[in-house]
């Protein structure tokens, strides 16, 4: 069993100091980061609501300007709520400090910005989130940064692409919505001889089934609006890395403004408690899910990295411990055909987003490619009779008869 750090009673020091190693993701999600006790003697970590604090005189005014003092001062810089969640998910990324945004793409453009300068240039896995990959491509380019996209877990474009001038390449893993899954040991590898920071957005995966860090990714993104809130009711981003990178964050997101919310990292907080119980449920239920319809007339051709059928099954073996909870698959139909098996499911709701108690489906080309023609859509691999479902945490047996169901009631 871990020793228990000695703590003051107000401490927000962790409660667990031995070698994080030893204590699984489980243990980390409930106790990780937080301290032995909580003002008020409160089991449950309080909501800091507050946007300003003071100090009690000018010493300790002064003293906390030349850190002799470590507390906090305005909402912006920092805030209990929200130091919580950073610990939290430092402790379960096995990194050495967090930052937590506002949102998933307040965290990746605030740490894109934080990393390159006008005249850098950046690398980019062409399927990572057409937000990420917007930004980079659209907006960067008006600060003087350049861009190369590459192909997807293409490890050799990548060593080719890199230049002098790189200075930050970004994957994601897996991706959406294909789940692809780059070789990110060999990147790191790669990079690191170049001297080039990597960036990886493990959202899919979550801290339960991966951690990047521990192959040598310098920074972590997470979209916390997805399974680390885990209920559909909260938006939120974090950040993990090494001290110095986080605090380079840090930094530009007390400029930017883009900081979480007190009650925001209450909920994020709260939700990452169930995160490795909710996490295993689901990859048991996506791969359930993934092998029932491989075997399905209907369905052409599926993507999930649990299946052996996949270009990174042995990729995805070799790194995770759990494969996710989003199945994506085409139906041997069109876009109207596959819209009416959509409408079939009873159990998943149509919405965008992943990750949630509730299982969400989706049919990408009408939800977030609906601006782009059929011919610009296939262009980017996006077709119309392509369906992303992401399980929640209904009964595994149900939410499978429910999709063969639908499947049958549109052949």
């Amino acid at each position: 069993m871990p020793e228990l750090a000695p703590l003051d009673r107000l401490s927000y020091a962790p409660v667990l100091v031995s070698d994080e190693d030893d204590i699984s993701q489980k243990t980390l999600a409930v106790h990780g980061g937080e301290p032995r006790t909580y003002p008020y003697d409160a089991l449950v970590a309080p909501i800091t609501q507050t946007a300003t604090y003071s100090f009690a005189d000018t010493a300790e005014l002064i003293a906390y300007f030349e850190g002799r003092k470590q507390r906090e001062e305005y909402g912006r810089y920092g805030n209990p709520s929200v130091r919580l969640v950073e610990e939290k998910l430092a402790a379960l990324e096995r990194t050495e400090d967090a930052a937590a945004f506002a949102s998933g793409m307040a965290a990746v453009t605030s740490t894109i910005l934080a990393l390159v300068k006008s005249g850098s240039h950046v690398i980019l896995f062409a399927d990572c989130y057409r937000r990420t990959r917007q930004f980079v491509t659209t907006y960067l380019d008006r600060f003087g940064i350049s861009n190369t996209l590459i192909p997807p877990a293409d490890v050799e474009a990548l060593r080719a692409a890199i230049r002098p001038e790189t200075r930050l390449v970004i994957a994601e893993a897996p991706t959406n919505p294909y789940q692809t899954i780059p070789d990110l040991e060999q990147v790191a590898e790669i990079c690191r001889e170049k001297k080039v920071k990597t960036l990886v957005d493990s959202t899919f995966a979550t801290p339960v089934n991966f951690q990047p860090a521990k192959y040598g990714i310098d920074i972590v993104v997470h979209s916390a609006t997805k399974y680390l809130g885990g209920h559909n009711d909260v938006l939120g981003g974090v950040v993990a890395g090494k001290t110095g990178l986080v605090s380079l964050v840090r930094d530009l997101r007390s400029v930017f403004g883009a900081c979480l919310d007190p009650h925001a990292a209450y909920l994020i907080h709260r939700g990452i408690k169930t995160l490795a119980l909710r996490v295993e449920q689901q990859n048991a239920t996506a791969q359930a899910m993934a092998e029932r319809l491989e075997q399905h007339p209907r369905v052409r051709q599926i993507w999930y990295p649990g299946l052996a059928s996949h270009p990174n099954h042995e990729t995805a073996k070799r790194l995770m411990s759990g494969f996710g909870g989003v199945v994506t698959f085409e139906l041997d139909s069109d876009l109207d055909g596959t819209s009416r098996f959509v409408d079939a499911c009873r159990i998943p709701r149509i919405a965008p987003s992943l990750g949630g108690v509730e299982s969400l489906i989706e049919q990408p080309a009408l939800m977030s490619y609906f601006e782009l023609s059929t011919e610009e859509r296939e262009a980017i691999g996006i077709k119309n009779n392509l369906v992303r479902y992401a399980v929640g945490i209904e009964d595994t047996d149900e939410l499978i008869a429910d999709v063969v169901a639908a499947l049958d009631r549109t052949a």
